[in-house]
């Protein structure tokens, strides 16, 4: 049978080897002085540890006996870690890209804290000892004056003056470049600085008259978005379908092809278009021309607002069409105005409008039947709608279904207008000179044509256009002076023209 020790000595720890344990030492040895001396010995022996986190506690630092210090330390500390925090963070969100965002304002760098790495260095403080930056001149005390005797200076120097000025150029806007007076030492005049500052306010208030005539006038096959809200609101109000697009454009206006919904439990036409007059005078600088000596509308002129004109130039359409219409003249049906938005029916069919007299290619025959209802029109255009159209042309005139349709006649004014005669000669010129390039044969000429339209026997004589004239002239001047004895006064807008609804202006 095998001892215990041997078999204690041959089994092994699969640990490793297993050193000698230390011998146990009594409680009456702990607590003896001998013993507390032998291991204050041991620890001076041992070797002192090295690192900046040591010596960071062993150097002589500022008094840590105040809390304030401390906590200004320990923020220090916490600073530091969140901006090497933010900075790992910023190199990889950046990674490789070309653009790069950073970080810097979110940093947290104490003003003292004294760093060699250039990334810690804070943009004020490279500048506050800046030596290339200018110093901005002393304000004058509120008595007006500095210094004493001999080197007094007043609130009136030439220099501090100067210099004064150049420091307030930095109010101007943004947008006007001042350079770097103060760095230079410019010293600007009272009579500069004035100009100058002039010149600014010129260019911010005419930069923002640009700016709101973009934003609230019609351009070319565009509309300014209070045309736009209305056009919305007529498709929202069922009137239109939807709005297709632009057909036409011209000085006065752009007209827009729609389709038509129902206006006050009565159908609208299928096909419709919006004529928008345009709210720049721009192209159509004359336009008071036809308006301020309308006798229908004199008293309601006002050249100062151009929006109040483009809505009763609007207007002014809409009762000559409902006239002309009342008379049975091929002309557009009036639907509906609003402000200066008309709606009338579409002359033309699927989308496609019917084309202009000096478009259409037609027979020997068909530009005949084409002239003598042109004469027929302006002949009952003038005697019972006591109406001259002013802008008569082949550019004013369709074709459609075998018949010529009158457009555009916002300028139309009675005989009675002090120019109206002088439109109509107008007119007949036009008519005359077109069917005659067109190759018509028996086209009466202008002045018999003017004679033949008005009623009235002008002497044509040799035919000489300054002596027709004259005789016009002076029948218009004879004409205004019966008017004003007869103290004929404008009419009110609900005449017998039978027009259709006027919306209240009720978005103003």
């Amino acid at each position: 049978m095998d001892q215990p020790g041997v078999t204690a000595e041959a089994r092994k720890n699969p640990w490793g080897c297993v050193g000698p344990t230390a011998p146990a030492c009594p409680l009456t040895e702990v607590m003896s002085e001998q013993l507390a001396t032998q291991l204050e010995e041991d620890n001076s022996s041992f070797s002192a540890l090295t690192g900046p986190e040591v010596d960071l506690l062993l150097e002589d630092g500022p008094d840590t006996t105040s809390d304030l210090m401390l906590a200004q330390m320990l923020q220090m500390q916490f600073d530091r870690e969140f901006d090497d925090q933010l900075r790992r963070e910023e190199r990889k969100f950046n990674g490789d890209s070309k653009v790069s965002i950073s970080f810097e304002n979110y940093r947290m760098v104490h003003p003292y804290e004294d760093s060699d790495s250039s990334e810690d260095e804070v943009d004020w403080q490279d500048t506050r000892h800046d030596p290339y930056r200018a110093d901005k001149p002393q304000t004058t005390p509120r008595r007006g004056f500095s210094r004493k005797g001999k080197n007094i200076t007043t609130k009136h120097d030439e220099v501090a003056c100067g210099r004064k000025n150049t420091a307030r150029m930095d109010n101007f806007a943004p947008e006007v470049q001042v350079g770097d007076g103060l760095g230079m030492d410019l010293k600007l005049s009272n009579q500069v600085f004035n100009s100058l500052k002039q010149h600014c306010y010129s260019e911010q208030r005419r930069s923002a008259r640009l700016h709101e005539k973009k934003e609230h006038s019609t351009a070319e096959q565009a509309v300014d978005p209070r045309t736009r809200l209305l056009m919305y609101k007529m498709v929202n109000a069922g009137v239109l379908e939807n709005i297709n697009g632009c057909i036409s454009t011209g000085k006065e206006s752009v007209v827009f092809h729609a389709d038509g919904g129902r206006l006050e439990e009565e159908p609208v036409p299928g096909e419709v278009v919006l004529k928008v007059f345009k709210t720049t005078l721009n192209e159509f600088k004359n336009r008071d021309r036809y308006i301020k000596d309308d006798y229908r509308f004199k008293d309601r002129f006002s050249k100062l607002n151009p929006r109040k004109v483009i809505r009763l130039w609007a207007e002014k359409e809409m009762h000559n069409l409902s006239r002309m219409k009342k008379a049975g003249l091929p002309v557009p049906d009036v639907v509906l105005l609003k402000k200066h938005i008309l709606v009338m029916s579409f002359i033309g069919k699927d989308h496609v409008p019917a084309p202009k007299l000096k478009d259409v290619t037609l027979s020997s025959e068909d530009m005949k039947a084409a002239y003598y209802q042109v004469l027929q029109l302006m002949q009952q255009l003038y005697q019972e709608c006591h109406l001259v159209h002013a802008d008569l042309s082949e550019y004013n005139m369709l074709w459609y279904q075998e018949k010529v349709w009158l457009i555009d006649v916002s300028q139309s004014v009675e005989p009675t207008h002090p120019h109206g005669l002088e439109f109509l000669f107008r007119d007949c010129r036009n008519v005359s000179t077109f069917f005659q390039k067109r190759g018509v044969g028996d086209v009466m000429s202008v002045y018999e044509l003017f004679n033949a339209v008005t009623g009235l026997s002008v002497p044509v004589g040799a035919e000489d256009e300054a002596d027709f004239m004259s005789e016009i002239v002076a029948l218009e001047k004879r004409n205004e002076d019966h008017i004003q004895k007869r103290g004929k006064k404008s009419f009110p807008v609900t005449s017998e023209d039978g027009g259709p609804p006027l919306k209240p202006d009720t978005d103003d």
